[in-house]
Order: structure tokens, then C-alpha cells, then sequence
């Protein structure tokens, strides 16, 4: 790394501290999306929401708990692996409105969000059980003990064993 002179010391130091922080998804309905991150994925809230009514959209942070911090002291910038979900005004009752691209379809982009459990077959056994669709489950298809499910808006989560690299 320190090999090409051309890049200032300053501007690796600052690398340093780089985490990422968070990835947007846009959804149509918060209450359908809030539900399933929260009461199904157990996600928290670490802040409400934050309303930009001149552009007349609504973000909302959620992570998971992080046993060195409290969710509600914690500032969303402080924190690793938040998602955000942005609604844009409307689109829950509009009838017109078929849904945001989830980067799975030609053309491909953004392919998946990932989650780690300590038991992954529990987990996905509690996912059916909650009735959530799985786009992969566990041991179908040539990659075995990972799944995939679909939120609300058709984005893609993978979830695998806290040891699957193991």
C-alpha cells in the first residue's frame, strides 16, 4: 500500500477510519417494509425517521442491536451495517406505481444484502414459519447451506451461518 509515493500519507491515514455505514433501498409502503425488518429480521430503529417534506420523502435507519451500543444513544454515522429505507411519498397507494428494480433482473446491478446467524437452519425454519418468500432456500441448487430471501420489495437477502466460511 505505502509502495506508490504519488498518494499523499494524509489521504491513507484518513482511510483509517472508513466503515461502511449504510445502503438504500427505496420501498413503496413503509408500514409492509417496517414490519418485516423490524418484527421478522428483529432489526431496531436507531433513529425514527428523518422527513424531508420538501422533497416529500421519508428515510428510515435500521440496524441491529450492537451488544457495545445503545441503539438510542448511538448516532446512525457511528454505527456499521445499517440499512435505510427510503419511501417516497405516495407510492403505497398509487396504483400505477409496479415497484423499484432490485438489481436481480436484466439489467443486473445490486445484487443482495447478507445476514449472519448462529444457526441457519433454525433461522430459515423460522423465515417459512413467518411465511416470508425465499427466492433460494437452504440446499436447493448447487450452493448448499445458504438461502435467499425476498423483502417486501422484491430486494434480495442472503442469509448464512456465522460459520460458513469456517
Amino acid at each position: 500500500l505505502f509502495a506508490n509515493s504519488s498518494i499523499p500519507r494524509s489521504h491513507i491515514a484518513s482511510q483509517q477510519t472508513f466503515k461502511l455505514n449504510h445502503t438504500m433501498f427505496r420501498i413503496k409502503d413503509p408500514k409492509i417494509s417496517l414490519e418485516f425488518y423490524q418484527d421478522v429480521l428483529g432489526m431496531k430503529v436507531p433513529i425514527e425517521k428523518m422527513e424531508v417534506e420538501s422533497a416529500k420523502f421519508t428515510n428510515y435507519f435500521l440496524g441491529f442491536q450492537d451488544s457495545n451500543q445503545d441503539l438510542k444513544s448511538a448516532s446512525p454515522l457511528h454505527r456499521e451495517g445499517i440499512v435505510e429505507l427510503c419511501h417516497n411519498w405516495g407510492t403505497e397507494s398509487d396504483d400505477n406505481f409496479s415497484g423499484y428494480h432490485n438489481g436481480n433482473k436484466s439489467p443486473q446491478g445490486f445484487g443482495h444484502l447478507a445476514i449472519t446467524c448462529d444457526d441457519v437452519e433454525k433461522t430459515c425454519a423460522y423465515l417459512e414459519e413467518k411465511q416470508v418468500k425465499f427466492q433460494k432456500k437452504l440446499n436447493d441448487g448447487s450452493m448448499k447451506g445458504i438461502a435467499f430471501i425476498q423483502d417486501p420489495d422484491g430486494y434480495w437477502i442472503e442469509i448464512l451461518g456465522n460459520n460458513f466460511f469456517d
